[in-house]
């Protein structure tokens, strides 16, 4: 009876958090597609990418401490799920290890590589809150870290901490369970005899006083804290930064994969420059209208970029590497990501309450990010090089300052002079193309 009753909860757990899992995708997916249309399938990272960035995580050891770390956690996030799959099929059956009746003695070896993972995975997790909290890591400080971000950061972790507990736990008074088959015809049925585990095995002695009783209610309770835990977490991640877990993949497959940084050049204008040059002969077709120059707000970004927003990690590389931001100028690319996915997130809902208005009401230009912080980028590329997953907060930079440029005429004077100059000289300079080598004359003279 109890066994049912366990399977009916466990199943309706997993149905729960499917549901809440496939809804929040499907509510991040639309936003995403919210963005224009179209991308350049000939230029893009594809499968290489992914396996160097997402998989390989080529980037993080730039430093290496860290990437061993970070390398750590991640294995162990996907590899140690092979034994969520065991707790999984064991809380719809009812069972207990079923995969021990099929491994044999390969079993304990899994198990125990399981656990070696787990330990390295809570030890990585620990020094990353110490690395957050204690040391004064410049990056992790700036204005928009402060309140949820960290808080978000520092959850994560601890819930890690606090999931390869219990799986110790879980596997400790299992080992004890197993010796004690003759006390109760539950724990013979129940607990199949596949011996101690190389970590858990040092938490035994902390439980062996126990009696079978209070046993099986600390193994059933380390057992649920694990599982609900690990579908908590899933649901979580959804909400959370660490998104990226499985966006880094998509959008490692879709980045750039040559002239990284290099700002698109809108098609209409491009045309109507090129035949005032004379590098090009009008055909005479009607130009196509454009409706926007540059972008305002997220509907006239890509959903390319507004899939970067979503896969913004928020470690904060690119503001390190930031020559504005380290010369203490307002602008953070992190914050450009990070306040990108806060009006996205802010559309989606208003759309799902078929709100009214919500175009105009917030936009992303002017009421998340400000001129100052658009007009203090350099444009020089550190940030999209710094980026682990392949983020270009600079394309969402070098739009909207398009707008400013294009729709506000909102440049300072001395970009505005610079601008006459290259539309009249085509030169940055104040002087006719035909006087550009004059200076030359002068040498000659001279020699």
């Amino acid at each position: 009876m109890v066994n049912w009753i366990q399977q009916a909860l466990f199943l309706g757990t997993l149905i729960v958090a499917t549901w809440i899992i496939f809804k929040r995708f499907k509510f991040i997916k639309r936003n995403i597609l919210l963005g224009k249309k179209g991308i350049d399938k000939d230029k893009i990272g594809g499968w290489k990418t992914t396996l160097l960035l997402a998989f390989g995580q080529k980037k993080m050891f730039d430093k290496p401490l860290v990437g061993i770390m970070h390398l750590i956690i991640y294995i162990g996030f996907v590899l140690i799920n092979i034994e969520v799959l065991e707790i999984v099929i064991d809380g719809i059956t009812g069972s207990h290890r079923v995969f021990s009746s099929y491994l044999g003695s390969f079993y304990p070896f899994l198990i125990n590589f399981f656990e070696i993972l787990a330990l390295g995975v809570l030890v990585s997790c620990v020094l990353f809150l110490t690395r957050r909290n204690i040391l004064n890591i410049s990056r992790f400080k700036k204005p928009e870290m402060k309140g949820w971000p960290t808080k978000d950061a520092n959850i994560i972790l601890i819930w890690e901490v606090a999931l390869m507990l219990a799986l110790f736990t879980m596997n400790a008074t299992d080992s004890i369970l197993q010796n004690r088959f003759a006390e109760s015809s539950y724990v013979a049925s129940h607990y199949p005899r596949v011996g101690t585990f190389a970590i858990s095995q040092f938490f035994i002695p902390i439980f062996s006083g126990l009696d079978t009783s209070a046993l099986i209610i600390v193994e059933r309770v380390a057992w649920w804290v694990h599982i609900i835990g690990i579908l908590s977490f899933a649901v979580y991640i959804t909400f959370s930064k660490h998104l990226h877990i499985f966006l880094a993949f998509p959008n490692s497959y879709f980045a750039k994969s040559s002239s990284v940084g290099k700002m698109q050049n809108m098609d209409a204008v491009t045309k109507e420059v090129k035949i005032m040059l004379g590098m090009q002969q009008d055909d005479g077709q009607t130009p196509q209208e454009v409706e926007t120059f540059g972008a305002k707000d997220i509907f006239d970004l890509s959903w390319k970029n507004l899939m970067d927003a979503y896969s913004c990690t928020e470690c904060g590389r690119c503001t390190a590497v930031c020559p504005a931001n380290i010369t203490g100028k307002k602008l953070s690319p992190r914050k450009i990501m990070m306040d990108t996915r806060d009006r996205v997130e802010e559309v989606g809902k208003k759309i799902d309450q078929k709100k009214e208005g919500y175009k105009e009401e917030n936009i992303l230009y002017g009421n998340y990010i400000s001129k100052e912080e658009l007009m203090a980028c350099t444009t020089c590329n550190a940030c999209v090089e710094a980026c682990p997953v392949s983020i270009d907060p600079l394309d969402i930079i070098l739009q909207l300052r398009r707008y400013i440029a294009m729709e506000e005429s909102g440049t300072p004077p001395a970009w505005n002079a610079m601008f006459t100059n290259i539309e009249n000289n085509a030169a940055p300079w104040a002087f006719a193309p035909t006087e550009r080598f004059k200076w030359s004359e002068d040498l000659s003279q001279d020699n």
